[in-house]
């Protein structure tokens, strides 16, 4: 089951939330529901029934016990009415998803991008966008993230960095600071256990290029025939309100390549519990790396299929690839 001892601490957290709000506000009905029913997940906690379906008798998903502490039944109690519009509004959910990326094959200020979106279930906690700019030659903003667990509740919290990256963008704030400005929020406003990785970079059309890498798997630079991983330079957004970022700071020629992914690409593991790995991602990329954006990334999706031997995807991916044209 779940760490207990984070669900408490989550469970604690969010009473002492609430007491807040109610002295604030009064005794509203609302809120005084929502506190009984934390108090009585914290009497439930160390006994056998703590997650387990009060219907069916069944354990919950630790990852659905993660979001919701406060579970009590699974979806063994939806008539199947509820769960045709269950199904409804989670199609929908994606749908709205996928209409948030950002142009398959995008050009602007001499840069070719391209990006894969391959969610493991109906929505997916992997962040994906573009935002280009006019003026001085032109730029764009990207980033990719992974918002930690999956499904709904991920989602929720992808939709939330979107719209958080999308509003701060609009100011050109230093990406150091936008990104720090987004930790701050984001930590404020989750449960202790919620987090995201990313990495927030921006281009201009003379090939400079500026990266603040938040805890996520190292994006690499192309170069003729070298792959160069770019490190982190903090930690996830929403673990530490007050966590300072930094940022790389590199030119790319006309013909280089930076590869960002999610670890629904390298942590992929086979039939016999291998993992794929950074390493042989960077030896596809290399051998490839003349490949347009959009070929190498069918190639690098290509060899993980061939990897994964049939095996289906546990976890979300996303893959982005900019060019510096020639």
């Amino acid at each position: 089951m779940a760490e207990q001892a984070t669900l408490r601490e989550q469970l604690l957290e969010r009473r002492e939330r609430v007491q807040t709000t109610l002295k604030e506000v009064g005794p509203a009905d609302d809120l005084v529901r929502l506190l009984k029913e934390v108090d009585s997940a914290l009497k439930r906690i160390d006994g056998p029934a703590f997650g387990t379906c009060e219907a069916c008798h069944e354990k919950v998903e630790d990852e659905m016990l993660q979001a919701h502490p406060l579970l009590q039944w699974c979806l063994c109690r939806l008539t199947p009415d509820q769960q045709d519009a269950l199904q409804r509004d989670l199609d929908l959910a994606s749908k709205i998803q996928w209409s948030l990326l950002p142009k398959e094959d995008l050009m602007h200020a001499g840069w070719l991008v391209h990006h894969r979106y391959r969610p493991a279930g109906p929505v997916s906690g992997d962040y994906c966008d573009v935002v280009t700019r006019d003026g001085e030659g032109g730029s764009l903003d990207f980033l990719v993230g992974d918002v930690s667990g999956k499904g709904v509740a991920a989602a929720f919290l992808m939709a939330r960095l979107s719209a958080m990256f999308r509003s701060l963008i609009e100011s050109e704030p230093p990406i150091e600071q936008m990104v720090g400005h987004a930790n701050r929020l984001f930590a404020e406003s989750a449960i202790s256990s919620q987090y995201a990785t990313l990495v927030s970079g921006r281009a201009t059309a003379a090939g400079e290029m500026t990266i603040c890498n938040a805890g996520h798997h190292p994006p690499v630079v192309i170069r003729g025939d070298s792959v160069e991983p770019i490190d982190a330079t903090g930690f996830p957004v929403g673990l530490f309100s007050s966590s300072p970022y930094t940022v790389s700071r590199l030119n790319l020629d006309p013909g280089d390549l930076l590869v960002l992914y999610t670890d629904g690409l390298v942590e992929a593991r086979d039939r016999n519990d291998r993992e794929y790995g950074a390493g042989r991602l960077h030896r596809v990329l290399r051998e490839k790396r003349s490949l347009a954006p959009r070929r190498l990334a069918a190639a690098c999706l290509q060899d993980l299929s061939a990897f994964l031997s049939g095996r289906p995807p546990s976890d979300d991916l996303t893959l982005m690839i900019l060019k510096r044209e020639e």
